[in-house]
């Protein structure tokens, strides 16, 4: 039982970084119909805002070595920043496209943004010691608790309470939630229809900042691809809980962080290195029985 209850926390916490990827991912779907593979880059452009450029493995921190309060805000205004210049420079030229092209152009922008990370940090991995006071434990009897395990279920639930009284609470959040319904309409009712998409680049920048700190806290290391099997796995959550439902994006990052940590701890030793094998055969089970998803949107109408 105890190692059960251990294993559930880093089950939650590994799910909980994947319901962050998949909301950011989702909420751009559900919005431009975009789904936006270049999300996981943000995710690595967070992490190496922290150190200098160098080729050197041990990096020196730039602003990793700042107080919490100031470290948030600057790394969340870069990220930030750089979403709303893909949406300006990539997306906006393709507004009127379809989704396979919007699709393809953000393969493009992710290969453009690791190659500029190539090209200013070099190719090696870099040691990034963020936050190491997370990494102590507390005693609950015989039962460890991981401090980092914890905050990044805690950030999680404080995230998705704020996206919720955002989307629910506030003029923005509302006309966020009328161009997902229906995009065309709510821009005849006179949502501003760029405002709206660049707002909600914005919402998943300040997503990617949180899984890009908690990420490199837990890792310790960064590379130029490290946001793309998060991506990748964001992505599966979303088509897994349902596309274009927010509610389904979490459902789908919790389930597959469950299941690949599950699958880690129970499977046998000599299966294990199977184990993603494993968990892609159980969520294509899934999708057999719920192609459109655990909790489809009701209404996924196609913008031209």
């Amino acid at each position: 039982m105890i190692n059960f209850i251990q294993n559930m926390v880093d089950a939650l916490s590994l799910g909980s970084i994947y319901a962050l990827v998949a909301l950011g991912i989702g909420l751009l779907f559900g919005i431009l119909r975009l789904i936006n593979f270049a999300h996981g880059d943000l995710i690595t452009i967070g992490g190496y805002s922290l150190i200098v450029p160098s080729a050197d493995v041990t990096s020196q921190m730039l602003i990793g070595n700042w107080s919490w309060w100031t470290l948030l805000p600057s790394v969340c205004l870069i990220v930030v920043i750089v979403a709303l210049l893909t949406d300006a420079l990539v997306f906006r030229p393709l507004r009127r496209a379809n989704a396979t092209t919007l699709m393809i152009g953000s393969f493009a922008l992710s290969y453009i943004i690791q190659n500029g990370l190539l090209l200013v940090y070099s190719s090696r991995a870099k040691a990034v010691d963020l936050w190491p006071s997370l990494n102590t434990q507390i005693e609950l009897g015989a039962v460890r608790l991981p401090v980092l395990q914890l905050t990044t279920i805690g950030t999680t639930l404080v995230l998705m309470v704020a996206l919720i009284a955002f989307l629910r609470g506030t003029r923005y959040g509302v006309q966020m939630r009328a161009a997902a319904e229906d995009f065309r309409m709510a821009q005849y009712l006179g949502v501003n229809g760029n405002f709206v998409i660049g707002m909600a680049f914005a919402v998943t920048g300040i997503l990617a900042t949180a899984v890009s700190l908690l990420y490199v806290t837990q890792t310790g290391s960064l590379s130029h691809t490290m946001g793309v099997p998060l991506a990748l796995f964001g992505f599966v959550a979303v088509v897994i809980g349902g596309m274009g439902s927010l509610v389904g994006a979490v459902v789908g990052g919790f389930l597959v962080g469950i299941l690949l940590v599950m699958l880690q701890a129970y499977l046998p030793a000599d299966l294990r290195g199977f184990r993603d094998a494993f968990a892609f055969g159980i969520l294509v089970l899934v999708l057999l029985g719920r192609p459109s998803g655990l909790f489809p949107a009701k209404n996924i109408i196609e913008r031209v």
